[in-house]
């Protein structure tokens, strides 16, 4: 059987995916460039995602009977554990079912912590993704992002 052909565009990758899929990814898209000022879009290994200064933020992919968002791994995957762990699936993997709304601010607090990784704000208040207090947008600095002196 013969592989599809890689999408040219996300918007092409989006157009795919029957109506319950296609509102569920586009409300993923939705989060993170909302989440993230200044994100980049691309597919990479034939699936929708997201960089900031060139580094990867997260992916994300529509499946027959779920959403995912990739990879949740590291820091993200420590300092979330208890809250992902309904969603998560095998190492680096969370899905989020087809007919279920999504849990909209783990999604924040995941790219969240993926942006402070990548921008090395661990320990700092984020004050370019939320609030002049550096609280993104109201919601509590996940832990590791609170520092410690």
């Amino acid at each position: 059987m013969a592989k599809p052909p890689t999408p040219a565009s996300i918007d092409a990758y989006l157009a795919a995916f029957p109506p319950e899929a296609r509102r569920l990814l586009d409300e993923l898209r939705a989060l993170v460039r909302a989440t993230v000022p200044g994100v980049t879009e691309r597919i990479s290994y034939g699936i929708p995602r997201f960089d900031l200064d060139g580094k990867h933020v997260v992916y994300i992919a529509g499946w027959k009977k779920h959403v995912g968002i990739y990879p949740i791994i590291g820091s993200v995957s420590e300092a979330l554990a208890v809250e992902i762990a309904p969603f998560k699936k095998g190492k680096a993997t969370l899905r989020f079912p087809l007919g279920q709304p999504l849990p909209v601010d783990l999604i924040r607090r995941i790219v969240d912590l993926r942006v402070a990784e990548i921008t090395g704000a661990e320990g700092r208040p984020l004050g370019h993704l939320g609030d002049q207090d550096g609280r993104p947008e109201g919601r509590p600095l996940p832990k590791i992002l609170i520092s410690k002196g």
